[in-house]
């Protein structure tokens, strides 16, 4: 290799190196939740390790974001064309996010699965970025940030992410087939005792069951 090669090879890697650690323009990045209307997700515990490897726990736990219609007017079906940032918490003095690991309850099945997602780098790459976008909330030209993970989790085990940030389109990152956990709710805990379906959501899945396979 000439010196030209080599200078240009040790410039990209350390270009490399210095984006994979750089500081986050935020002080805290935000992780929410969400599940499509009717199917209601109980969560038992999302646990984060960033990329310096540390973790914290019960990130978010509790309902996920949902919409129950009346008269069983809504459509579970599918995802939101633009998903909002579900119900969530900031994750506080951490760096950006390696990987999330979350169990939860479906609670239409009822069954229980867990899952970790991997977030790559080009997802927090995203994170870094900022854009110049126009804010209608406040009527200004500003340098956003997509500074939130939002999780959509549907019967099946299926979820599905997204990092979004005010006044910035979301963008999906990736999707993640979840596995049963054969303990059962609360890691066995409960006796097999699933935490209540409304009464609105189970009016609607007794009439028009759950649409698997649309998400």
């Amino acid at each position: 290799m000439n010196k030209t090669l080599a200078a240009i090879a040790i410039a990209l890697t350390l270009s490399n190196i210095n984006s994979a650690n750089a500081t986050p323009p935020f002080e805290a990045w935000r992780l929410g939740f969400l599940a499509p209307n009717y199917m209601e997700v109980w969560i038992e515990t999302a646990d984060v390790v960033d990329i310096q490897g540390q973790v914290y726990r019960r990130a978010m736990s509790g309902n996920a974001a949902i919409q129950r219609p009346p008269n069983n007017s809504g459509n579970p079906k599918g995802w939101p064309e633009s998903p909002g940032w579900g119900k969530g918490k900031y994750v506080t003095r951490a760096d950006l996010p390696k990987k999330i690991y979350v169990r939860w309850q479906s609670l239409v099945e009822p069954q229980t699965y867990q899952m970790a997602i991997d977030i790559p780098e080009s997802t927090r790459e995203i994170m870094r970025k900022g854009e110049k976008t126009f804010c209608a909330a406040d009527g200004k030209w500003i340098t956003g940030y997509r500074e939130a993970l939002v999780v959509g989790l549907a019967p099946g085990g299926i979820a599905k992410v997204w990092v979004l940030g005010p006044c910035l389109s979301p963008i999906e990152v990736t999707r993640v087939k979840a596995e049963v956990d054969p303990r059962g709710p609360y890691e066995g805990q409960s006796g097999g005792k699933y935490d209540s379906l409304s009464d609105v959501s189970k009016a609607y899945v007794e009439k028009k069951g759950v649409p698997y396979g649309s998400w």
